[in-house]
């Protein structure tokens, strides 16, 4: 195979990686690849221009595939758990890397083998997608890259978390804004995202006076969209599909909330197929958590309670009614260390975890004081709008900051190689820790036995060939 792009890289891998005729990849040698040909490949696949990155991310795909390294669907081993054949007794952690991705990744990768640890998620909200600057196949190629890196292999279960429809456009044009996600869905499954949490709850109606009324936007869309993703999964491979029946945010979920979403959505979706589709495999659900935590006038951050004895309550009802994995937390990467070992104990299924790691980077005593006024100064600059009367600098700044992440991309990959090993050490400090509160440890040997090895080769074409991606306005949207 010939492909000017493709021979330039090749060549600055140190032939360390050759390509046949045909497009098959060979590692030539692993030791030299996992050193600078790995960091080579992944800055290529970020930051440079197509066609080099995209021909990095084929390499990077291929490359997985090659070494052992496979995006897969953690579905299998949830619906187990529901089953009661796989324990219960630990809470897999859904991370969202919105920053350094490549350097996070390998934090969790080291982490994940300290403790023997493989029932793990990463993930990238819609949201995210939009202000961090990480198209899909962007943020799989840097965490393949952070695998190989470390010598990781295994599954590797990428998310997309909170394919959420926008009430508002919604009201204005919902044909538009259910082919929006649509849209997203079909470039995160080519991308290897075999894990997606659709996000409908943003259309749940209070002002209907029966449950089943107020979740029946919420239960139907999510159906047709678990139809959608059914119809454009991989062969091979049942993508695990998430649904919600609350916003963060909001009041705390109900059991009744809870079946009256259950019921109207296992109606609805065996209309849609004579019963014949696969369904949602957890329900994410409110116990008191808010995206990003509440920010107090100095900056510091609220603390926060979460209704531990609902969320152990819904998830088994979720688990021994409706077979699924069991309930799912969001919001929870600020709350005090001492309370992520409840998780596990109320059989919560999954946890999602996102400011606590960008805080830990933006706060990190390494990380470059002017870097960190100039996206300050970039943020007062094109966001001052968001600024309510009452809100200190400390809170602006902490609430918005997210938002400078894609603009400021290039600068913190192109942070001084000290900088980088020190944020990421204390990255890998905080995994390790989290996973042993989650009960993660020892779950990889679990999370090869339920997921089938499938095996995607993909062809140089299909990226070279990639849709132009869509900008649109995150604002109204969850994290």
């Amino acid at each position: 195979m010939t492909h000017p792009a493709l021979n330039a890289l090749l060549d600055r891998l140190e032939g360390s990686v050759s390509v046949g005729e045909e497009g098959a990849v060979t590692v030539n040698d692993e030791a030299k690849l996992r050193q600078n040909p790995i960091d080579t490949l992944a800055y290529a696949a970020a930051l440079s221009p197509d066609p080099e990155g995209a021909v990095a991310r084929w390499l990077l795909w291929q490359l997985g595939q090659t070494l052992g390294v496979y995006p897969s669907s953690i579905h299998e081993l949830y619906v187990a758990r529901g089953r009661g054949e796989a324990p219960r007794d630990f809470t897999v952690p859904a991370m969202n890397l919105r920053a350094m991705t490549y350097e996070m990744s390998q934090a969790v990768f080291k982490a994940a083998q300290q403790l023997n640890a493989g029932a793990l998620l990463f993930e990238i909200a819609r949201s995210e997608i939009g202000y961090t600057g990480q198209r899909p196949a962007e943020y799989v190629s840097s965490i393949l890259a952070a695998a190989i890196k470390t010598g990781y292999r295994g599954p590797l279960f990428v998310q997309g978390d909170h394919f959420q429809i926008s009430a508002s456009r919604y009201a204005q044009d919902p044909d538009a804004e259910f082919k929006a996600v649509c849209d997203l869905t079909i470039e995160a499954l080519q991308a290897g995202f075999y894990n997606i949490d659709i996000d409908t709850s943003t259309l749940v109606d209070l002002d209907h006076e029966s449950l089943d009324d107020q979740q029946r936007q919420n239960y139907e869309l999510c159906a047709r969209l678990t139809g959608f993703i059914r119809q454009h999964e991989p062969e091979g491979i049942t993508v695990s599909v998430g649904g919600e029946i609350g916003e963060v945010g909001g009041k705390n979920s109900t059991e009744p909330e809870l079946r009256a979403f259950m019921d109207g959505y296992v109606k609805t979706l065996a209309a849609l197929n004579d019963g014949g589709l696969t369904g949602i495999s957890k329900i994410s659900i409110q116990t008191g958590t808010s995206h990003g935590g509440v920010v107090l006038p100095d900056g510091s951050i609220a603390e926060v309670k979460v209704d531990f004895d609902t969320l152990e309550h819904l998830s088994r009802v979720a688990a021994d009614d409706y077979g699924l994995a069991g309930a799912v937390q969001h919001g929870a990467s600020t709350l005090p260390p001492e309370a992520f070992n409840k998780f596990a104990q109320a059989t919560a299924c999954e946890v999602h975890l996102a400011t606590g790691f960008q805080n830990m980077m933006y706060d990190h005593e390494q990380f470059p004081d002017a870097l960190r006024r100039e996206m300050y100064a970039y943020l007062d600059a094109e966001f001052g709008g968001n600024r309510k009367p009452d809100q200190t600098d400390e809170q602006f700044h902490y609430k918005e900051r997210k938002r400078a992440l894609g603009k400021y991309k290039p600068e913190m990959w192109n942070l001084p190689a000290d900088v980088r090993a020190a944020i990421q050490a204390s990255w890998q400090e905080q995994f390790a820790f989290l996973f042993e509160q989650l009960n993660v440890g020892n779950t990889a040997d679990l999370a090869e036995k339920y997921t089938p090895v499938v095996k995607i080769d993909k062809p140089l074409g299909d990226y070279l060939a990639g849709a132009e991606a869509v900008e649109e306005d995150v604002g109204d949207l969850a994290d």
